[in-house]
């Protein structure tokens, strides 16, 4: 009788928790309840490159999460090819669309800095996750980017910007000093320009405290918005001005 209760409470917390996920806009079903029978010693046999030395050092290898957490029809992939079958399922995110790949990735990334992802503008435009990040194949030192850096990784979409950093005013982001996200969330989209404060002058304020103020005479396009006369991401004027 104990036994069968404890079964029963069991299937209860289960039953909520996939409820719960199937809530959200960003959700993998397919993933879950094949997550637990495929672990990644099952694929490594033949992706030892894809679950080799790099992937064994990422939280996700740390947290023993299954391939079948993030891939889909892991278990369908793995019969056919034991199967010698050349026509089965293919469990690669490549061909998956944006809102796919991402509904894979928020839900264990749903905080923090992510909290605010739906509804921004890179949210908007189609941006996958994969689309700056890789959990393979990452050449950065944090945050498992496709680039060494995040500002190449901007770059990739956002070449006018590289092109006013290469100007002869400019923030170190070239001299490894500063880098996009010093100033923008790429992950927040409640905010005007994904910045990481409030107004842009707050955001200058951080660095510039001198600025503040108060002053007993203020400029007043200076109150309004720094950038009314100064360009943050470069230019070929003294001190960044327009």
């Amino acid at each position: 009788m104990r036994q069968s209760l404890s079964l029963l409470v069991l299937a209860g917390v289960t039953l909520a928790g996939a409820q719960a996920l199937t809530g959200s806009r960003y959700t993998n079903p397919e993933a879950a309840p094949q997550a637990a029978a495929w672990s990644v010693a099952d694929c490594q046999t033949c992706h030892e490159k894809a679950v080799g030395p790099a992937f064994e050092h990422t939280a996700h290898a740390r947290q023993d999460q299954s391939c079948a957490t993030c891939h889909r029809n892991v278990g369908e992939h793995a019969k056919a090819q034991m199967a010698g079958e050349t026509g089965g399922p293919v469990p690669t995110l490549k061909g998956l669309k944006a809102q796919d790949v991402n509904a894979i990735c928020l839900p264990c990334h749903e905080k923090n800095a992510q909290q605010n992802y739906v509804g921004g503008m890179h949210d908007r435009r189609n941006v996958a996750c994969t689309s700056c990040h890789s959990v393979h194949s990452y050449k950065s030192e944090k945050a498992q980017l496709k680039t060494k850096t995040d500002p190449e990784t901007c770059y990739t979409c956002h070449p006018a910007m590289r092109a006013k950093m290469m100007r002869t005013s400019h923030h170190p982001v070239r001299e490894g000093k500063m880098s996009c996200s010093s100033c923008h969330n790429p992950h927040d989209g409640s905010r005007e320009k994904m910045l990481k404060a409030d107004s842009v002058n707050e955001l200058c304020y951080t660095c510039h405290a001198e600025k503040r103020g108060p002053f007993a005479f203020e400029h007043a396009p200076v109150r309004e918005d720094c950038a009314s006369c100064h360009e943050p991401h470069g230019t070929n004027h003294p001190r960044l001005l327009q």
